[in-house]
């Protein structure tokens, strides 16, 4: 399939994706540019299409992905958006970490326990808990992804019997 072909049949599905790209939105605009960066993004991967497969089902793949990816980065970021005619964006504040554990613990009771189990489960754990995902942390630690996961459930098994005193 050439270019041309290859972009004459995004565009005869410009209506499907539309549709959908609303549906994920819920707004026209946001829809438009997910629409924008899905076809962006077919064209660029345009050789891992295969002919006679489900180009539908292939698009919808690719607009959930990037709709998903942009939702995560957004959140990640902590602010949020102000509808005012100047549209700044507006850190938030996140709550001093003390606060955030219950009353009956601290956060430094937390640290402690977590500085007593073994370095190898606490690393995975950390990471994990500081919002990496299991091949991130498989990559950067250089460990397979089965002992990423099951470093991090013994950790967390470990800290929640060092911790179920204060367990309610």
């Amino acid at each position: 399939m050439t270019a041309i072909e290859f972009g004459n049949t995004l565009i005869n599905h410009s209506t499907f994706l539309e549709g959908v790209a609303i549906k994920f939105t819920k707004d026209r605009d946001e829809a438009s540019d997910l629409k924008q960066d899905t076809f962006l993004k077919a064209l660029a991967n345009k050789d891992k299409y295969r002919p006679g497969t489900n180009i539908k089902g292939w698009l919808y793949t690719i607009m959930r992905n990037t709709f998903i990816n942009q939702y995560r980065k957004r959140k990640s970021r902590n602010t949020f958006s102000d509808e005012s005619e100047n549209q700044y964006f507006i850190n938030q504040k996140e709550a001093h970490p003390d606060s955030r554990t219950d009353g009956l613990i601290t956060r430094n009771h937390i640290d402690s326990v977590i500085k007593k189990t073994d370095p190898h489960y606490v690393d995975s754990f950390l990471m994990h808990f500081e919002g990496y995902k299991y091949e991130e942390i498989s990559n950067i630690l250089e460990i397979p992804l089965g002992t990423v996961k099951s470093r991090i459930f013994l950790a967390r098994k470990k800290l929640m019997n060092q911790l179920k005193d204060y367990r309610n």
